[in-house]
């Protein structure tokens, strides 16, 4: 590898050193030594079959502890790792490996050949660990590629910012094919912390009994707050971020959890995660603002045209911690950023005290339970119905998501029914990107250039609402 910090490396020394372990509810706990061992299988594997130094591998993961030594594995190998989970309809997750055109994939910690051609040489692969597959307005998911030196810099600075200790039980909800999942499970086994992977969490909030840091997005802390039987005695630190993390919930986890102090995260994943910090247990009102820069992080926000009342812009951020870029997209990629700043499409003041406060976004991406959905990503997928003749997607407040996702159809067949489509976007889309809501019309609604138009259509829902 060319970069001066290896994760797989780092970490394999880190559970070397300090002996995590990793658990799922259930019962089943991996060792350090267990971990490094089926890591060092996968490793080995990839080297007997060819696999070459930079190339992308698929990781398919079931937010289990063997997800965990697939990513040790792949790093140790030298290759990338693309993470996939398993329940990505087979359409879907087949068009996201003929992108990455991977040879190779892990499962449950076996690796297994997908392809016959090598995928080409790509510069931007190297020194990569990871491609993270996010939603993009370009209609089709994002190829983010973290380079192993940004995330390494980054795990440094989360480590003093959040100080896991070795005494810690660290329970992770969240997918680990979100940078959010990845590097806080990353982080506690480095720090030596027992990672205890609770994906379903929601059904069995019991499994909180022994953690005492919660890293979970705001949905998720809606519905754990609203059961009157959460009990989290141990609970020393919540995490949270991906969705906008409003006041009253805040009040509602420090109730639930008094003894927890609040950290919500905002980041992206081309900034490496974590670029500001809204610390609740510092003794400033940071409530409804993202707070202030993590270590190493700088902003601005440039000027909006028209100008925006309260000196509203775009927020841009430089960090140590950027994406190398997106895969196969240098003309994408170039177009994120302004100067060395990326251009988070987010449109936020800043306040007198220092903090930030968001104020809207200006992309059109979706922000459901924590989930990005790209607008055109769904009516692409739902314009393959013959059934369908026009599409328009877009997000609607809503106090447990954040925003739900709504469908407007204009059918082609007019005896197509709301089931029906349902069904058949099933098996050819993840469940999070699955509507909310379906709303067939005879036109959709236009704006002033003339064109089908989110906002006139949110507008057009809100106005029915009672």
């Amino acid at each position: 590898m060319t970069s001066s910090c290896h994760l797989g490396d780092d970490t394999r020394a880190a559970l070397q050193a300090l002996g995590a372990d990793t658990s799922a509810p259930d019962g089943r706990t991996v060792s350090a030594a267990a971990m490094i061992a089926a890591a060092d299988v996968v490793s080995a594997a990839l080297r007997a079959k060819g696999c070459a130094p930079d190339e992308p591998v698929v990781l398919f993961v079931a937010n289990e502890p063997p997800d965990l030594a697939g990513f040790l594995g792949i790093w140790l190998a030298g290759c990338v790792a693309a993470p996939i989970h398993v329940t990505t309809p087979a359409a879907a997750a087949d068009a996201l490996v003929a992108r990455l055109g991977s040879r190779f994939a892990v499962r449950a910690g076996a690796v297994s050949a997908i392809g016959d051609a090598a995928p080409p040489k790509r510069r931007l692969l190297s020194g990569a660990a990871l491609i993270v597959f996010t939603s993009g307005s370009t209609g089709q998911p994002k190829g983010v590629v973290v380079g192993h030196t940004a995330l390494a810099w980054k795990l440094g600075a989360l480590s003093r910012l959040l100080g896991f200790r070795r005494d810690d039980v660290v329970a992770v909800p969240l997918q680990l094919t979100f940078i959010f999942g990845i590097w806080v499970s990353l982080l506690a086994l480095q720090s030596g912390s027992k990672l205890l992977l609770t994906p379903k969490l929601a059904q069995s909030p019991e499994a909180l009994g022994d953690a005492t840091v919660l890293a979970a997005v705001p949905t998720l802390l809606r519905t754990l707050t609203a059961a009157p039987a959460l009990h989290a005695p141990r609970l020393r630190a919540v995490l949270t971020g991906g969705e906008p993390f409003p006041p009253a919930l805040a009040e509602r986890v420090a109730h639930c959890c008094p003894a927890a102090r609040i950290f919500d995260l905002f980041g992206l994943t081309e900034t490496g995660s974590c670029d500001f910090v809204a610390d609740f247990g510092a003794g400033a009102p940071v409530a409804g603002t993202i707070g202030r820069p993590t270590e190493g992080v700088d902003f601005r926000i440039a000027a909006a045209s028209p100008p925006l009342p309260g000196g509203a812009g775009e927020l841009q951020i430089r960090t140590p911690a950027r994406m190398l870029g997106y895969l196969d997209d240098p003309a994408l990629t170039q177009q994120a950023f302004a100067d060395v700043y990326f251009r988070t499409g987010d449109l936020a003041r800043l306040r007198d005290d220092g903090c930030v406060e968001l104020v809207g976004r200006s992309k059109d991406i979706i922000s459901r339970g924590g989930n990005k959905i790209g607008p055109l990503e769904i009516e692409n997928m739902i314009l393959g119905h013959e059934g369908v003749a026009a599409a328009l997607a877009f997000g609607l407040p809503d106090e447990r998501l954040g925003e739900t996702l709504q469908v407007m159809i204009v059918r082609r067949d007019p005896t197509l029914t709301e089931a029906a489509l349902r069904g058949w976007a099933r098996a050819r889309i993840e469940r999070y990107k699955l509507p909310d809501a379906i709303h067939f019309v005879d036109t959709l609604p236009v704006g002033r250039t003339g064109k089908a138009d989110r906002g006139a259509a949110r507008l057009a829902l809100q106005r029915e609402r009672p």
